[in-house]
């Protein structure tokens, strides 16, 4: 073992030849020679950074795209262990630790203690609050020896409410906030994009606890300036919006996204005020119609343009919408779901004889009537006549070519008797908030979500405690998650380009590397990183048997924010190169301005 005297850290370690082999993306196989040091300092010969060349033959993203999650497989950040499963290499750890504790420091401030749950969660407690029917497809299932049922929990709202219904019962316990960062389970259907879209994915959950209503949406607009806070210290631009709370519950609910052409979610904004929400939650009411209503005089069902079929779950309802035939605008399935709730928005289409077929003979073989809806856009005119033949249909013929009862109604497109649109909205649309700006639509990934929840779990679950009147009430809840590893994939899409990853300096793997030519004294590389780091710059050394050049390289491929660079400057003058590839900036810097200078560019990133 090395011994350190005076408390002065000696250069002394082992070295071995090692052999790389070759991968599939690997340009060729070479001999490297793989050193341990004993010093302290960060060097990347002890580092494991197993990156992949691109082969200069790879056809891959010709378009010009740049795919994020192949930049994080080449650079060493991950690896795939099965579909929609990944194993986090060291690069990919330390930039997942550091995105943790931004979030515990903003979590701190907001006074939220931190938990740590267990991944297997009782199906009991799910069947409780009514979340286990309908989902089993989602669903990591297992079983132990006594045959008990589990999960592996895609989230915990069920067993944080069960653990602080056994432990709080007065309101002088509360407010409580509790939150925690690990590992969720779900099994995606359709897995793709790396980390964006997983069956296990790491996420961070806060889950509030109030004694009144009006105390948890005081906690939730907190909760609200903490993620602004958070994304604020990623210094990269970001989208707050209404959105839907789907499953979760609650009816007051925002997501926080990073602008991507390649995210899964819409955004509408406005161009003049501050209104935003997510695509699920816009519906145009109809004196914001984009263009003029059109007439359609023939008593006879609208073009296929303005048609769109559906089924209610159960299989009872079929429902047809319109609108104008000249209107080739996509039908908003939002607006129809709020209009028709028994929609399965599941259900694409592709199979609608089959469909059709079932509706009838299950009316035939039960001897119920079903029902079929006409749900018209209220811009169609002139089509008095069609409703009235639609109304009198009573019964079609079934299978066997008996005629079967059904019912046949036609709804207005109105929510609480206000006219809407059935379309989507589009660029350039006028803002139904301020009414002068115009929509601008912007794909989007999702980051994290915010949601009030109420008393949709402490009711179920028999979360109560005495208020200050001495009477049981119900705790009014949050639940705020921030995907960790979702982060990630996000940030290297974002920042991305055809040299490499990029990083925020608050969550880069290491803020600077420092990279030297063979000519340089290994006691000045040592004492410049010494300088620097000192100054609380989360630097390595690249000190890897390998050519300056591949060395540069492999920085912009792994995206360190600052690459500091000992060439021939430093033999002539004491000077260095300072680099910052996401700036543009390649600048000579003397030694003693570097730590100056990279505290001033790093405000910018």
């Amino acid at each position: 073992m090395p011994f350190f005297r005076n408390g002065l850290r000696r250069s002394v370690g082992a070295c071995s030849s090692a052999w790389t082999s070759p991968s599939r993306v690997s340009a060729s196989p070479n001999w490297t020679r793989r050193c341990i040091h004993y010093d302290g300092r960060n060097r990347l010969s002890n580092f494991w950074s197993p990156t992949q060349r691109k082969p200069k033959d790879d056809r891959s993203n010709q378009n010009g795209d740049i795919d994020g999650h192949e930049l994080l497989l080449r650079a060493g950040f991950l690896r795939q262990s099965a579909s929609g499963i990944f194993h986090l290499l060291p690069l990919g750890l330390r930039v997942q630790d550091k995105i943790e504790k931004l979030i515990d420091k903003h979590m701190m401030r907001l006074g939220a203690s931190k938990t740590s749950l267990s991944s297997l969660s009782s199906e009991d407690l799910w069947r409780q609050s009514g979340r286990l029917d309908g989902r089993d497809s989602e669903f990591f299932r297992l079983q132990d020896r006594k045959d008990a049922r589990f999960l592996l929990s895609p989230t915990h709202e069920e067993e944080i409410t069960k653990i602080v219904a056994d432990a709080v019962h007065s309101y002088k316990d509360l407010p409580l906030r509790l939150y925690q960062i690990t590992r969720k389970y779900r099994d995606e259907a359709r897995p793709r994009q790396g980390l964006l879209r997983g069956r296990e994915f790491v996420m961070k959950d806060l889950y509030t606890f109030d004694t009144t209503e009006s105390q948890a949406r005081e906690t939730y607009e907190a909760v609200r300036q903490a993620y602004v806070a958070f994304l604020t210290d990623l210094r990269l631009p970001y989208l707050v919006a209404n959105a839907d709370s789907g499953n979760m519950g609650g009816k007051l609910s925002h997501e926080y996204h990073f602008a991507s052409d390649r995210g899964e979610d819409t955004i509408i904004g406005c161009d003049t005020c501050d209104y935003s929400v997510n695509e699920e939650l816009f519906i145009a009411p109809l004196d914001k119609a984009p263009s003029p209503p059109v007439a359609d005089d023939a008593p006879s069902m609208p073009t296929k343009a303005g048609f769109f079929f559906a089924v209610s779950k159960d299989r009872r309802k079929l429902l047809w919408a319109t609108q104008p035939a000249q209107d080739v605008f996509d039908f908003n399935i939002h607006a129809i779901k709020e209009i028709f709730p028994e929609i399965d928005t599941s259900f694409d289409g592709s199979d609608y004889k089959a469909v059709m077929d079932a509706w009838i003979s299950g009316a035939e073989e039960d001897g119920e009537p079903r029902t079929r809806y006409l749900l018209v856009d209220s811009r169609n005119e002139g089509m008095e006549g069609f409703f009235e033949q639609w109304r009198s249909v009573t019964s079609l013929p079934g299978p066997e070519g008996n005629q079967v009862p059904v019912s046949s109604e036609v709804l207005p497109s109105e929510i609480d008797g206000n006219p809407v649109l059935l379309t989507k909205a589009r660029d350039g649309d006028p803002c139904p908030s301020c009414e002068q700006g115009k929509l601008k639509l912007q794909q989007a990934t999702e980051i994290g979500h915010t949601f009030h929840l109420g008393t949709r779990y402490s009711q179920p679950m028999q979360l109560q405690v005495l208020d200050a009147n001495n009477k049981q009430v119900s705790v009014s809840m949050g639940c705020h998650g921030i995907g960790v590893s979702r982060l990630i994939g996000a940030i290297a899409t974002l920042l991305a380009d055809k040299e490499g990853l990029g990083w925020p300096m608050a969550i880069a793997p290491f803020e600077a590397v420092l990279i030297s030519t063979p000519s340089v004294d290994k006691s000045d590389v040592e004492s410049l990183y010494d300088q620097i780091h000192n100054a609380a710059v989360d630097m390595t050394i690249d000190d890897r048997d390998r050519a300056m050049g591949w060395k540069l390289n492999d920085a912009d491929l792994v995206g360190y924010p600052f690459v500091v660079v000992m060439g021939r400057a430093w033999a002539d003058k004491q000077a260095l190169e300072l680099q910052c590839r996401r700036l543009g900036i390649k600048e000579e810097v003397q030694a003693a301005d570097v730590v100056s200078r990279i505290a001033e560019l790093s405000q910018k990133l």
